[in-house]
């Protein structure tokens, strides 16, 4: 993948510069960017493996990170990756990440009876 992603960007060396007026500009902007996200994609879940290869040669693999409890063999069976239970990684999914929290919306009161 890293080599397709450098055949890109070398292919795009010699074309335009002017991608908004260069009628393939466009295609190879887009193919550039669709081949880079997977390949850091790619490059994470190698080592998410790494890691998780770490956790089983030092005993750790199976045991969530956060709490510390067993990791269910079928959430291992999933994802053999994983680093934390299910309770633990659900709590996390429901807070947003700190570079995009935002103040909850609030709900509007619903109209009193009679109005």
């Amino acid at each position: 993948m890293a080599s397709e992603f450098d055949e890109i960007v070398a292919g795009a060396a010699g074309s335009n510069a002017d991608d908004e007026h260069d009628p393939e500009g466009a295609t190879i902007a887009f193919e550039r960017a669709q081949i880079g996200a997977l390949l850091l994609e790619a490059r994470a879940s190698l080592a998410d493996v790494d890691r998780a290869l770490a956790r089983l040669d030092d005993g750790s693999y199976g045991t969530c990170e956060h709490c510390s409890a067993p990791i269910a063999t079928e959430r291992l069976a999933a994802r053999p990756a994983t680093r934390t239970c299910i309770g633990c990684a659900t709590a996390a999914r429901a807070v947003p990440h700190p570079a995009t929290r935002t103040a909850p919306r609030a709900r509007p009161d619903p109209a009193p009876a009679g109005l």
